[in-house]
């Protein structure tokens, strides 16, 4: 079902298990809305007010969330992968156990946000802000880091196969290890923790490194 709500003020709101496919939320009031186990393939919340919003198991294949507001928000055990996030505010939502692989957050604040055991396979956080952000045994597999701030991240057990580094500044994250950088894209201008060592030779050619 269809259904065309941009702007309106549906505070709290239920939409549970609602198929709602190609809908149009933008700019909505959706603060404490509840989308639990919805289908919200290629609907847009461009803008809206989705503080403390659930979408938790909601399928989102596509979904544009663009400059909305997600903060507090809960999307465990999501499946937004193809999904847009760019500039949106994420601060302390709950992303644990989510498909978001191939989905951008491009400039979005995930400062303080719990992305645990998600997968993040070629997600691309350039320039997002994620500070203080747990991570931890997540797949982060070809994602971007680059120019993401990192400071205070939690990347204990995440798998960071061919993920680009470039310039990121990963001296303040915590959890770290020799063998996740050994496998991952850096550069020479990669900063790492204290008591790591870049590789003799990063396992990437020079276009995986820098994309």
């Amino acid at each position: 079902m269809r259904v065309v709500l941009s702007g309106d003020e549906m505070r709290g709101a239920v939409f549970n298990g609602a198929s709602l496919g190609a809908s149009d939320f933008a700019n909505s009031g959706l603060s404490g809305a509840s989308f639990i186990g919805a289908e919200v393939s290629r609907t847009r919340f461009d803008g809206a007010n989705l503080t403390k919003a659930s979408f938790s198991k909601t399928m989102g294949w596509r979904t544009s969330f663009i400059a909305a507001n997600l903060q507090g928000a809960d999307l465990t055990l999501a499946d937004m992968s193809r999904s847009s996030f760019a500039r949106a505010r994420l601060t302390g939502a709950n992303l644990s156990k989510s498909e978001l692989n191939r989905s951008d957050f491009n400039s979005a604040d995930l400062s303080g946000a719990d992305l645990s055991k998600a997968e993040l396979a070629r997600v691309s956080f350039r320039n997002a802000k994620l500070s203080g952000a747990n991570i931890s045994y997540s797949n982060l597999s070809r994602a971007d880091l680059s120019t993401a701030d990192l400071k205070g991240v939690n990347l204990t057990g995440s798998y960071l196969f061919l993920t680009r580094l470039g310039a990121a500044d990963l001296s303040g994250v915590v959890g770290l290890a020799q063998a996740q950088i050994d496998v991952a894209c850096g550069t020479p201008q990669t900063r790492l923790p204290a008591g790591l060592t870049q590789p003799a030779g990063w396992p990437c050619t020079g276009s995986d490194a820098e994309e």
